[in-house]
């Protein structure tokens, strides 16, 4: 397939807009000395080319899409349909309060059914993702110790089933972090975190269910322990898909949780966003929220700044038509909608394993949430084929590689996550083109190194790719 750069010819083009009739700027040494060197296509050259790019995407809508670490499920248009209203889309954000009183509103119902759904006293949406989430929470417990005179605890607990970016965030906020071994089970290591926990320990970051999707049976005591202490327990909610409208963080101890609206409530989130990562929390950790959260006053709907904010973390209030449709979502499902959906995403990740036990390795045989992870080190050790050549294979059926590699305490990892939007049928596709590579591997290990052979890019060098890699197009000739 041609690039947009090699598609055209000179003169061509398709511009529809008028001559500027205003004076133009004078932008002194900052002016181009030549024009900039854009594809001169016709309108039909530039449809085909945007039409076949979107033809090689490999999108939830196209198939299987088993992408543990993002919970690529699919966003319901009912949701899209609702964020395009005009409503939502013709305001600013700088409009006084008076004039977006139906966005307000629309903020604060977000903001109670999911501290409904969370067991949290308050949430806010500015922060624009899940890490960012995270850091938010760090902020509002790193904040709490200091109004408290408490500058001695500057240590964060975080077990290695954590999600991985949890010790990046707990760093960022100026925390020592502090590794928790788990236990062959899986779960935290009680006698570890006892030992860690301290007059030293500003909090936890817990991940529940954690990485390898099991959730911990000790999840009281863990936060029991933390609070013994004296210090404050984190709940990354990124898997909260398995446990919404059944378990909530603020009854298993957390004091503040950050969401996934992307993953968890059926937002897009492809091609590097836009996310939401709405930071929740119990009332101690209120007065130290960022950013505005909507008020009800007799008046009406207005702006309310917390007396001992962190300040903003991000422009304005968050992505703010990725609550609308989070909010759509949530209504749709309703209170009996919402915990079904957690039990079919459990249900059909147990399905899969189970077509899949006696045949490839669990990392953990027991029974798994949303989530479940292969090891494909035993394989790898027999046969040569890595958990890069099974991903690699499933590209060649059709299928969207899961998540390889991670968590990082399992070697040759698989993480799989089929959602609960997958029907049975398939859920029997995808285990039994997974049955169908590893028979291959077995049999002919040499051709999986080969793979994929019918994809429009094959197996790239990824060495190269990672040290020299391509990111502009190289013009032949002077520019003109």
């Amino acid at each position: 397939m041609k690039l947009i750069f090699e598609r055209g010819a000179p003169g061509r083009g398709c511009d529809l807009v008028p001559p500027c009739t205003l004076p133009l700027p004078d932008l002194g040494g900052f002016a181009r000395t030549a024009p900039p060197r854009l594809p001169q296509v016709s309108e039909t050259e530039l449809s085909r080319h945007y039409t076949a790019l979107a033809g090689r995407t490999r999108g939830v809508n196209g198939g299987f899409y088993p992408l543990g670490s993002c919970t690529m499920k699919y966003n319901p248009k009912a949701g899209e349909a609702a964020a395009a209203l005009p409503g939502f889309t013709g305001v600013h954000p700088l409009q006084p309060a008076q004039t977006v009183q139906g966005c307000l509103e629309t903020l604060a119902q977000a903001e109670r059914y999911l501290c409904e759904i969370t067991g949290m006293d308050a949430m806010n949406f500015q922060p624009a993702a899940g890490a960012h989430g995270e850091f938010t929470g760090l902020l509002l417990i790193k904040a709490y110790h200091t109004a408290r005179g408490d500058g001695a605890r500057t240590k964060m607990l975080v077990p290695d089933s954590a999600h991985g970016t949890n010790p990046a965030s707990a760093a960022m906020a100026g925390f020592e972090v502090v590794n928790i071994p788990s236990l062959p089970d899986g779960c935290v290591d009680l006698g570890a975190l006892r030992a860690a926990a301290g007059p030293d320990t500003a909090g936890l970051m817990l991940t529940n269910p954690n990485t390898v999707g099991l959730f911990d049976k000790n999840i009281l005591a863990i936060t029991e322990i933390v609070h013994a202490a004296g210090g404050l327990c984190y709940y990354d909610g990124a898997n909260l898909n398995a446990v919404m409208g059944i378990a909530r963080p603020g009854d298993m101890g957390f004091d503040v949780v950050h969401l996934n609206l992307h993953k968890t409530f059926a937002t897009p989130h492809g091609g590097g966003g836009p996310g939401s990562g709405p930071v929740g929390c119990k009332a101690l950790l209120v007065p130290y929220l960022p950013g505005a959260r909507p008020e009800c006053l007799p008046e009406g709907w207005r702006w309310h700044r917390e007396s001992h904010s962190v300040g903003d973390v991000k422009a304005f209030h968050g992505n703010f038509l990725v609550v609308v449709r989070a909010l759509a979502y949530i209504l749709t499902l309703g209170r009996e909608g919402i915990p079904q959906a957690a039990r079919n995403a459990v249900l059909n990740a147990n399905y899969l394993m189970s077509r899949l036990r006696g045949h490839y390795d669990l990392a953990y045989d027991r029974p798994c949430m949303h989530e479940f992870v292969l090891t494909l080190e035993p394989l790898k050790q027999q046969t040569g084929v890595s958990a890069l050549d099974i991903a690699k294979a499933l590209l060649d059926r059709g299928i969207h590689p899961p998540t390889m590699y991670f968590p990082l305490i399992v070697h040759e990892a698989l993480m799989i996550e089929p959602t609960e939007t997958e029907p049975r049928e398939t859920l029997d596709e995808a285990a039994d083109a997974l049955l169908e590579i590893l028979a291959e591997a077995r049999r002919a290990p040499a051709d999986l190194h080969a793979m994929p052979r019918t994809t429009p890019v094959r197996r790239p060098d990824e060495v190269a790719a990672a040290r020299k890699p391509v990111l502009r197009y190289c013009w032949e000739g002077p520019a003109t």
